[in-house]
């Protein structure tokens, strides 16, 4: 089921009403709703991967306690290491075991021997790279001691598999989101308010900007070879909107989501294309698993506490395990590669908390500095979307290559209503930048007669281009 579906809209009301009107007085019977529905939901693209979600929720939830039981370093230690192999092992048999058998055949073929290799038709689960990290962030803070594990396995099940963040995140860690579902909760009108504001500008996000421009970054990358540089250009830069519009869309409507149930989720993006360098890039973009890696694996290896050539090899450490967490193919591990170069000098200069406050915290617009950092880091950034959106390696080389070298084009039309709902995405992505997404304070900032104004207009353009959805592109991750 997703987000933009009529499926979910007839499902969400339902939830609501039975969360709110039939469990309501009894916390038990409101998480036993909420992994019922997120159980549901979840089913509805495919029943049988119901039975991943519950065997890596068991496990977790027996190691948390037989953990919790013993204060033996040793056996403490074996049943992490036991939770990071079922875990680990699942996620890289269905998302990455087709991929090391081509790789072993291509090294072999390479060094003149013939290995042949055995691949198999594996449907990718939905969203088990998210809930995989999730429960992972549950036994390594119960072995690091810093989360006491829960006696309560349906709160435990709900955690794992709590439907408005289960597919695409934010990836959330044990100990924000678990404490949550053992607090009784009551109905907020100003959250359920906000929290529809945020869904609603997250499917403007998803609907109206990233959905419309896939239409021609889909035709402008499939068709690479026939069209000169401009165009390819204009293509990279679109995929740039797209990606964000169709994930941050994700995150906000989930976020949404979860404060009708009376959950908090934590902020998944926070205006990353406003950046003034790549370290505040990364502080912005998809914050939920770059924060992941940094506590999980960036610290543990030492962090930027270390001298400088740990420093470089905890960088392309992290950068390259992020690529290859998004996919199996070398484009994503390339994509990492280059952010790694793009942060290190940074980080070796010990630039790369340089800009932690708000571009332009005190001003209505940013100053020649400032938009020239935030144009170079967007232009980095493109670049290495390039390898992100390429089908592999050699088209991802091609394709830059014939952005500087191809002059010879093949036209495509792209509407001006499209640059004009660019535009006025970016402008009030700016006016709200200090806040937790663009239109959250817009109650305070606009009239009633205009707030409800623009609201209409949200909805009239999310109803007028919902036919030409697009699945959400981290679906596939």
């Amino acid at each position: 089921m997703i987000f933009n579906s009529f499926d979910f809209a007839v499902f969400i009301p339902i939830v609501f009403f039975l969360y709110w009107y039939v469990t309501n007085t009894n916390l038990k019977a409101q998480n036993l709703l909420i992994v019922l529905a997120s159980y549901v939901f979840y089913g509805w693209w495919d029943y049988r991967f119901l039975s991943l979600i519950a065997f890596s929720s068991i496990v977790d939830y027996s190691i948390g306690r037989t953990m919790f039981s013993t204060e033996k370093k040793s056996t403490r230690k074996l049943l992490l290491i036991t939770s990071l192999v079922v875990n680990l092992g699942l996620l890289g048999f269905f998302k990455y075991y087709n991929f090391f058998v081509d790789n072993f055949e291509s090294a072999f073929s390479f060094l003149g021997y013939k290995f042949e290799g055995y691949t198999l038709k594996i449907i990718l689960p939905v969203g088990i790279s998210f809930y995989t990290f999730q429960t992972l962030s549950y036994t390594i803070d119960v072995y690091r001691k810093k989360l006491e594990p829960t006696k309560d396995f349906v709160a435990f099940l709900a955690f794992v598999s709590f439907f408005p963040q289960l597919v695409a995140g934010p990836i959330e860690r044990a100990t924000n989101l678990l404490p949550q579902f053992f607090k009784k909760r009551s109905f907020s009108y100003e959250s359920a308010v906000l929290g529809t504001r945020q869904i609603l500008w997250g499917l403007f996000k998803k609907v109206v900007i990233a959905d419309q421009c896939a239409i021609y970054v889909n035709s402008i990358f499939d068709n690479s070879a026939d069209h000169g540089g401009v165009v390819l250009l204009l293509g990279a830069i679109l995929f740039a909107f797209q990606i964000y519009g169709d994930f941050s869309g994700y995150s906000d409507i989930a976020i949404g989501v979860a404060r009708l149930f009376g959950f908090k989720l934590m902020q998944n993006f926070a205006f990353p294309y406003f950046s003034r360098d790549i370290a505040e890039f990364w502080r912005r973009w998809h914050i939920s698993l770059s924060t992941w890696f940094r506590d999980y694996l960036y610290i543990p290896l030492g962090g930027s506490r270390v001298g400088p050539y740990k420093k470089i090899r905890n960088t392309f450490i992290i950068f390259l395990v992020s690529g290859f967490w998004h996919g199996a193919n070398w484009t994503f591990i390339i994509w990492g590669g280059l952010n790694a170069l793009y942060f290190l000098p940074l980080l070796l200069s010990q630039n790369n908390r340089k800009n932690l406050d708000t571009v332009a915290e005190n001003s209505v617009l940013p100053n020649v500095r400032e938009i020239g950092q935030m144009l170079l880091t967007f232009g980095l950034t493109i670049i290495a979307w390039i390898f992100f959106r390429a089908e592999n390696l050699s088209h991802a080389f091609s394709y830059l290559k014939n952005i500087f070298l191809k002059s010879n084009t093949l036209e495509i039309t792209i509407p001006f209503t499209l640059y004009v709902f660019i535009f006025a995405f970016l402008l009030i992505e700016w006016i709200g930048r200090r806040d937790q997404f663009a239109i959250e304070h817009l109650d305070i900032k606009i009239g009633r007669p205009f707030r409800w104004a623009f609201y209409i207009i949200l909805c009239f353009c999310i109803i007028g281009f919902v036919d030409n959805q697009q699945d959400f592109i981290y679906f596939q991750f």
